[in-house]
């Protein structure tokens, strides 16, 4: 129980790992051993996920504004979401429940499994520090941000800006890369957004698609939009 397989996190002190997998269910149930629930660990946890969730969208979202930042990475670390991932990884095989818990499903529960989620996250962070706790939860962090988006439950300017020059069926909306630079890790795309052969205004980002998206608010500004 001192591992993490999906992405091969191995802790120097398994005990911290038993702790953020210890339910208060379990605790009780052996309190004279002296076993230790996971809400402290799940406290800090929750603070090590708001900061390596914040500090993604806002360099990698940099179109975005501060109220859409925020309602980004409140879906990205909500109980659902953290449900899913811990559904991902196995994690409710893994908990340890009173009996009654068990019994009652509570390797399921969502509101459990997030929990220990946060735990866990904390556990690898006290044990290995903030690369290793970003390693943990980064990945998932990226794919649910795209699926927020993609979905539109936040700002998609490009959206917005193809619904207003939809409205004149002569103007043709379309984007082109301007330019590219950076090593692989660090990629940075310049990208214009044109209406017809013209220009409108452009837009940087890490990949092509933020670029695309930094355009279009640029374009929808300049509309006064």
């Amino acid at each position: 129980m001192s591992d993490f397989t999906h992405y091969e996190y191995t802790f120097k002190n398994p005990a911290l790992l038993q702790n953020a997998l210890t339910h208060s269910s379990y605790a009780n149930e052996n309190r004279d051993k002296g076993v230790r629930n996971n809400e402290r660990l799940e406290f800090l946890g929750d603070s090590v996920l708001g900061l390596i969730c914040a500090r993604y969208i806002y360099s990698e979202y940099r179109s975005l504004p501060e109220g859409e930042l925020t309602k980004l990475r409140a879906a990205i670390v909500c109980e659902g979401s953290l449900y899913e991932f811990a559904m991902q990884i196995d994690l409710g095989e893994r908990l340890l429940l009173g009996r009654g818990e068990r019994v009652g499903g509570g390797n399921k529960r969502p509101s459990v499994l997030a929990d220990a989620v946060e735990a866990v996250l904390a556990a690898i962070y006290l044990d290995g520090g903030m690369e290793a706790a970003q390693g943990f939860i980064l990945d998932f962090i990226k794919r649910k941000a795209e699926e927020v988006v993609k979905n539109h439950r936040v700002m998609d300017y490009k959206t917005t800006l193809q619904e207003i020059v939809q409205k004149n069926h002569e103007e043709v909306l379309s984007y082109r890369l301007k330019s590219e630079s950076g090593p692989d890790h660090d990629k940075r795309f310049v990208m214009e957004v044109l209406i017809n052969s013209n220009v409108l205004a452009e837009g940087t980002g890490h990949s092509k698609k933020l670029a695309e998206q930094a355009a279009a608010k640029a374009a929808l500004e300049l509309m006064g939009q």
